[in-house]
């Protein structure tokens, strides 16, 4: 099968979710069947060719100056979406990840033949946050989308959660529409403690570990965490493995809500703001006590099955796709979130949900047999349920039903 993935992230340019899901489901399909031909075609300057795995990056040879500095972004992709429509060659298969390439997907089917696949990792309209990087481009961007999902052949929901949610949002045809989880390299995201690694970071192997890792976005629910800071218990250390802002307005924000944690009595503080190797997060993983996930908004959330893969306990949100991921009580536990009405993600009680957070870390950090035991399920759960092989062939059966 000659299938041709779009998307704007790929390593080593890769920010969130989505990109870690490109990395490794096209490597599973390139190496499920010696007859499976995968071209990723992506933003940025990639090459490479490993026969059955083939990576272009795509980039405009001009560029649209915008008056409104943040609408760069949107021209932009439509620059390298028509860039990439130019560069595709006869797939029969067309795998669209995130807005961003859903337009060279649209144009690329009728010059193509090919069938057009889009894969559901967020819905514009569940952020509306993004109008503070975008502007009005949020706009355009929100119609692009929409246009992508009612047009695609079929659609992949990450979690079942996000299928009712395209369905809801805009009005796509169940029929169309397969629920496939994301997954997880298990042998990859495995425990791999590494005391030095710890004491290089500057963090203490004997004090338990509270850990996050994400980007700081509104999103990723990080300056609720920070506000519960001041309700762990004193006896910890809280590890922020938090970078790549969306705004300037956040990062200060940010900064300001660290520097007060630390200068409270409470938990000691740790922020680490810079990209970390895949390594060390590993090692972060391996050494936690308990991971922290506080998304307001989050389709599935592969950060948790990292976690779960290293064997650690996940506190978490109970929203979007993290319920089928996360089991309260066995692998860890789910903080509920009531939320302004609208389309708000925000918490209705930004208080009130801090302290939930603190609660339900206090409640694991306070029984480290709980914890162990946790952490072993997490990792079996993992091995059942979410390994990229069981992925990559239900995505080969979905292919095949649509040609």
């Amino acid at each position: 099968m000659r299938i041709a993935f779009f998307t704007n992230e790929y390593p080593p340019y890769v920010y969130g979710g989505a990109g870690v899901h490109v990395e490794y489901l096209s490597r599973e399909l390139a190496r499920l069947s010696g007859s499976n031909q995968v071209d990723v075609f992506c933003f940025g300057d990639q090459s490479r060719d490993d026969g059955n795995l083939r990576v272009h990056g795509v980039a405009p040879d001009v560029t649209l100056p915008a008056q409104e500095p943040r609408h760069s972004r949107l021209l932009d992709a439509l620059l390298r979406d028509l860039a990439m429509v130019g560069a595709v060659r006869a797939p029969e298969i067309i795998h669209c990840h995130t807005w961003y390439s859903h337009l060279a997907g649209l144009l690329a089917r009728p010059l193509t033949g090919a069938r057009l696949v889009l894969t559901t990792h967020s819905l514009e309209p569940h952020r509306p946050w993004k109008a503070e990087q975008l502007g009005s481009a949020y706009d355009v961007t929100t119609w692009i989308e929409k246009t992508g999902y009612q047009n695609a052949d079929g659609v992949i929901a990450v979690s079942a959660a996000m299928k009712e949610d395209v369905q809801t949002l805009y009005g796509v045809d169940p029929e169309r529409v397969r629920v496939i989880h994301n997954g997880i390299d298990p042998e990859e995201y495995r425990p791999r403690p590494s005391e030095s690694t710890l004491r290089r970071l500057g963090i203490d192997p004997t004090v338990p570990i509270v850990l996050f890792v994400g980007r700081i976005t509104r999103q990723k629910g990080i300056l609720h965490l920070v506000r519960a800071i001041e309700f762990i218990e004193p006896g910890v250390q809280v590890v922020l493995c938090a970078g790549s802002p969306d705004t300037e307005e956040i990062a200060t924000e940010m900064a300001d809500l660290v520097d007060g944690a630390k200068a409270t009595p409470g938990p000691r503080v740790i922020w680490l703001p810079e990209m970390l190797p895949k390594e060390d997060v590993i090692t972060l993983y391996s050494h936690a006590d308990v991971f922290v996930c506080p998304s307001v908004y989050e389709p599935f959330g592969i950060i948790n099955l990292e976690a779960m893969a290293c064997q650690t306990p996940v506190v978490a949100t109970a929203v979007g796709g993290i319920p089928e991921v996360v089991v309260p009580g066995e692998t860890g536990l789910l903080v509920e979130l009531e939320t302004e009405s609208g389309d708000s993600a925000e918490p209705r009680n930004p208080s009130a949900f801090s302290k939930a957070l603190a609660n339900a870390v206090n409640e694991l950090i306070d029984d480290p047999g709980r914890c162990e035991m946790m952490g072993v399920a997490a990792r079996q759960r993992v091995l059942d349920r979410f390994s990229w092989t069981r992925i990559a062939e239900s995505t080969v059966e979905f292919y095949s039903d649509l040609l």
